[in-house]
């Protein structure tokens, strides 16, 4: 199957090191560089996933036009994850999270890279022509939304309708502040809290499980 991946694509950077003193400057430890890696994160982790499991992916989304982006791109290449919806938007970095632990896999900080803001007329047309055109050749389409700008009321509702006129299913993974984006989808997979906040329940049971989905379904 073809999955059409819709969402904010990120960079993981992982600075990995030792640890064997605590700062004279400040109660901090020192970390010792020993290697760094690049992974995949965000809307780029769930195509991979896909891909691993069997499918054949395309992404769309938004990178900066600086080295990460570039550097996702060939990443995302290299697995055989499409990037035909992958637009270029010199305005603003590519999203990384900057991840410092230690060789125990202790996390000792995180430097976050990114514009939260929602993306830019220009590069949400560009966003939603990518995404028409390759919705019709996708089986399924996934929005994976973390609120980092791509996901824009304009973008969500695009997929969306193309998706509906393609017959396609529209799965999403949720944000509690665009839960009104998604009228229209197939499915939506709020996680517990996600659920609880959007339904103004809380869920203990089975049956609040059920009366709050519900109350999605409505909304």
């Amino acid at each position: 199957r073809t999955v059409l991946v819709i969402g904010d694509l990120m960079v993981d950077h992982f600075l990995i090191g030792n640890v064997d003193r605590i700062s004279p400057e400040a109660p901090v430890p020192v970390v010792r560089f020993q290697n760094e890696e690049f992974r995949l994160g965000g809307a780029c982790n769930v195509a991979h996933n896909i891909s691993v499991l069997g499918g054949r992916t395309v992404v769309v989304g938004v990178v900066g036009g600086d080295q990460e982006g570039r550097q996702l791109c060939r990443e995302l290449t290299s697995r055989g994850i499409g990037v035909a919806g992958i637009v270029t938007d010199a305005g603003r970095c590519t999203t990384r999270k900057a991840r410092v632990v230690t060789t125990r896999n202790q996390q000792v900080a995180r430097i976050d890279y990114e514009s939260d803001q929602e993306v830019a007329q220009a590069v949400e047309s560009a966003i939603v022509e990518r995404l028409e055109s390759l919705i019709p050749d996708a089986d399924v389409v996934v929005i994976s939304d973390y609120l980092k700008g791509a996901i824009s009321r304009t973008v969500t509702a695009a997929s969306i309708q193309a998706a509906n006129r393609a017959k396609r299913p529209m799965l999403i993974d949720p944000k509690v502040p665009h839960i009104d984006y998604y009228r229209g989808a197939t499915l939506i997979t709020p996680n517990h809290h996600e659920a609880e906040a959007v339904a103004h329940l809380r869920i203990r049971t089975g049956a609040d499980g059920r009366a709050a989905a519900r109350r999605l379904r409505v909304r």
